[in-house]
């Protein structure tokens, strides 16, 4: 049996510290797993929470059934919260799950079941929009469930960002007097959401971007993804599985294309043409997929910087003909600011930014490169 740890794809730094915290004997009541979406927090979270066990005084037989449970998301070793809907007339007081409706739990469960087989997978579950404060105190019942003392439980806060205000007040109250042999895992892309006496109490772990060769893998392993189609995602991802399930769910080579005549309409000061390219994304006020096209505005002009260099690898390669033309035209254009003035819009969209004043200032940005006279 395998240290489970060693399963983490990528993440070495991390995989080394939550080793040293194990073999240590100090591990603190409270983690904060913090990064770019898709990058194997969960993942991270839940091996490490297999970890503890293996790494316990426990005879074999009984960590291999432990260990399966913890990676199947069964209490009582381990506690996986997450964003839930909220039933009719429900109260704070009632179970989480207490008025929601028959369809709402087998979809939770058929959800949960796709979670404990892949560790990657995204939980998607209508109306779910918060983390409610009825799932923070069932805490204390998981508190209340029979269990084999030599090991330490784990409670993962999935997406902890989405606890309302009454949610974090309730769990500060846990990590201000920590429950014995109890830890808690909060797992997060926008830490800065999370009250600052609530960040102070954990140990924060810092996950990187995955390289190209990890994501690959993980599309492949964990979402039976081509293996052509996987390497060709992976170069776009930005280190995120999750951007190369959407850039695969959007089309890439569509998004590529529309990237492409968003620069050219946009550098030639067609406006209108321009923000035509944005009609079926202001209507869907997908802040995801525009996410997704200005990192792509920003990787077709880093690859031309390289391209005019000649340094660097091109994704951007069957392309060369528009960065050929361009230069051509335009041979002493210096793109790195607009790329960090476009990288600075897409930062501000997680502060949910108008969308349409966005795509205006994109456009705006772009077209304001290419001096006319």
């Amino acid at each position: 049996m395998n240290n489970p740890l060693n399963e983490i794809v990528g993440q070495d730094k991390i995989k080394l510290t939550l080793d040293r915290i194990i073999s240590s004997g100090k591990v603190s009541h409270a983690f904060l797993f913090k990064g770019l979406e898709g990058v194997g927090k969960d993942d991270a979270a839940i091996r490490f929470a297999q970890a503890l066990v293996f790494n316990s005084e426990l005879p074999q037989e009984k960590k291999k059934n432990y260990i399966t449970q913890i990676g199947n998301l069964s209490e009582p070793f381990i506690k996986y919260i997450f964003p839930l809907p909220r039933g009719k007339n429900e109260t704070e007081d009632d179970n989480p799950y207490e008025k929601l409706k028959e369809d709402e739990i087998e979809l939770i469960q058929e959800e949960l079941s796709k979670k404990s087989a892949n560790h990657f997978y995204k939980i998607q579950i209508p109306k779910a929009n918060n983390i409610k404060i009825n799932s923070i105190r069932d805490i204390n019942h998981f508190l209340s469930l029979s269990y084999d003392e030599s090991v330490k439980r784990v409670v993962i806060i999935s997406d902890a960002h989405l606890m309302n205000d009454a949610a974090q007040n309730a769990l500060l109250k846990n990590l201000e007097e920590p429950p014995a042999n109890i830890i808690f895992i909060l797992v997060t892309h926008y830490p800065e959401r999370l009250r600052e006496t609530i960040r102070s109490r954990c140990w924060i772990m810092n996950f990187h971007p995955l390289n190209n060769s990890d994501v690959e893998e993980i599309l492949i392993n964990n979402f039976n993804i081509d293996a052509v189609l996987a390497k060709k995602v992976s170069a776009f991802s930005n280190g995120s599985v999750s951007n190369a399930l959407k850039l695969i769910n959007y089309g890439l080579d569509e998004m590529k294309e529309k990237a492409i005549r968003i620069l050219r309409y946009s550098f030639g000061k067609k406006f209108h043409s321009a923000y035509s390219e944005f009609e079926d994304i202001s209507k869907e006020s997908d802040n995801e997929y525009f996410s997704l096209i200005i990192s792509l505005l920003i990787q077709w002009l880093n690859d031309f910087i390289k391209f005019r260099s000649d340094s660097g690898k091109i994704l951007f390669n069957d392309y060369i003909e528009t960065f050929e033309k361009f230069h051509s035209r335009y041979p002493e254009i210096n793109l790195l600011p607009l790329a960090n003035r476009l990288d600075e819009i897409s930062s501000r969209l997680k502060n949910n930014i108008n969308l349409n004043l966005a795509i205006s200032n994109v456009i705006a940005e772009i077209a304001a490169v290419i001096n006319t006279k």
